[in-house]
């Protein structure tokens, strides 16, 4: 009983240490690693390439030999009858018929049939196909994980942000706390009265409620990250890389690009070589099909159900080439080949337009990389002024010179310019992504 309990608290012990909580201290190429391999959509687009692998294995089967058996028994219960004419009866009777039973009661058979396709068109370009449908899969997981891998940047880069913020809101929450005391104190000596005081402390009281929501909306921001992720929510996440204006402005606008680097004008082109393939297989169906047939087979004939006994087997065999010629079908296969170079008309359509897209992309989050860049030069140099006067204020009013409207507009100054420096340090990481992608170098 003993044991049978100790084991019983082992297995729920192990059970407890498998569903704990898991921490990750990761990096954004970490985060991207982890994504790769949990990250559901990437699973099923790397499921789809398996399927496709699949798929040309069944390509690959239609040209090689087809090998197929087959065996039966029958019981003639009521043996065939057969009318012959009388004229060979003796004596013989013209005009007339007899019945005549041909076979025996029972009769078994096993064969094999090799089929072997030696040309037809179709199978012959779907062979030289399968490459490309594997690299067009592939490029189907390709433009999965980049779509994922963006937003991943985006929120793992605003995450690692966010310290700067709530370093900013733990500064004024310290500094607020300190006017407080500060009022408090010249209230008491008769320099401040109780409405400061009580204003002071709203203003500790709302800075402390910011700090409450920023951190709700941060740890969304953490859950929205393990969705991308593919992790559990009650695992930890913890971001190692951090996010300065230095490294925003690294690597500031790289001209060059090129559209094969980016991973959807890739897939286009997949698309378009399927394309070209799906022509050249309807136009090849107007050829002939030629295929091997070989058969070999033995038959029992008996009285008696003994067909396994000791009784002869007759063989029969034969080889032969059989050979399909299309003639009329009605025009079906002139449709498929006008349908399928409609249908890479839109493809090249699509590049095209993909193409003005990309320019289009590049052009637009250059400018606005520029525009974020300049924007957050100028709000940490407006933070900074603000920070400067609101020490200032601060300072003659607890030298009793300054008044209490003075130093709430002073604060209410330096909080905006404090928001407009965070938006603008995220506005920039986001330029600077979306560039890094629209140039295909993310």
């Amino acid at each position: 009983m003993i044991c049978i309990t100790a084991f019983i608290n082992n297995g729920i012990k192990a059970q407890q240490k498998q569903q704990l909580p898991a921490t990750h201290e990761f990096s954004v190429q970490q985060c991207l690693d982890y994504a790769h391999k949990n990250n559901i959509k990437v699973k099923n687009a790397l499921l789809d390439y398996q399927i496709q692998q699949q798929t040309n294995r069944n390509i690959t089967s239609q040209a090689l030999p087809q090998v197929t058996g087959a065996a039966g028994l029958t019981d003639y219960i009521d043996i065939p009858t057969t009318l012959l004419p009388g004229i060979f009866l003796n004596p013989p009777q013209p005009g007339t018929y007899f019945p005549v039973q041909f076979g025996t009661k029972y009769n078994a058979n096993g064969s094999v049939t090799l089929q072997q396709t030696l040309f037809d068109g179709q199978v012959f370009v779907g062979l030289k196909a399968r490459k490309t449908s594997l690299d067009y899969a592939m490029k189907g997981v390709e433009v999965t994980e980049q779509a994922i891998k963006i937003n991943i940047y985006k929120i793992y880069y605003q995450l690692a942000a966010s310290k700067i913020q709530m370093n900013i809101i733990d500064a004024n929450i310290t500094k607020a706390g300190q006017l407080v005391h500060d009022t408090k104190i010249m209230h008491d000596n008769g320099f401040a009265e109780q409405i400061d005081v009580d204003k002071s402390n709203v203003q500790l009281a709302n800075l402390q409620t910011e700090k409450l929501k920023t951190q709700s909306a941060i740890d969304n921001g953490y859950l929205g990250l393990k969705y991308l992720l593919g992790m559990p929510v009650n695992d930890e996440l913890v971001l190692t890389d951090s996010v300065n204006e230095d490294q925003v402005k690294q690597d500031i606008i790289d001209t060059g690009y090129q559209y094969t680097d980016r991973k959807d004008y890739q897939l286009l082109q997949e698309t378009k070589k399927l394309g070209e393939f799906n022509i050249k297989r309807y136009q090849l169906s107007y050829l002939p099909v030629l295929s091997l047939t070989g058969v070999y087979s033995k038959l029992a004939q008996r009285t008696q159900f003994d067909v396994f006994g000791g009784g002869a087997w007759y063989t029969t065999s034969y080889i032969g080439v059989n050979i399909s010629i299309p003639i009329f079908d009605g025009f079906a296969k002139a449709s498929n080949i006008s349908k399928a170079r409609l249908q890479l008309m839109q493809t090249e359509n699509m590049i095209e337009d993909t193409k003005l897209a990309i320019d289009t992309a590049v052009a637009a989050s250059k400018r606005n990389f520029t525009t974020a860049i300049l924007t957050l030069d100028n709000q940490k140099k407006n933070m900074a002024l603000a920070e400067q006067v609101y020490e200032q204020t601060r300072k003659k009013y607890g030298a009793g010179v300054g008044s209490t409207t003075d130093i709430n507009n002073a604060e209410a100054d330096l909080k905006t310019a404090q928001s407009n420096y965070i938006s603008a340090m995220y506005d920039a990481i986001i330029a600077k992504i979306d560039y890094n992608n629209a140039i295909g170098k993310l």
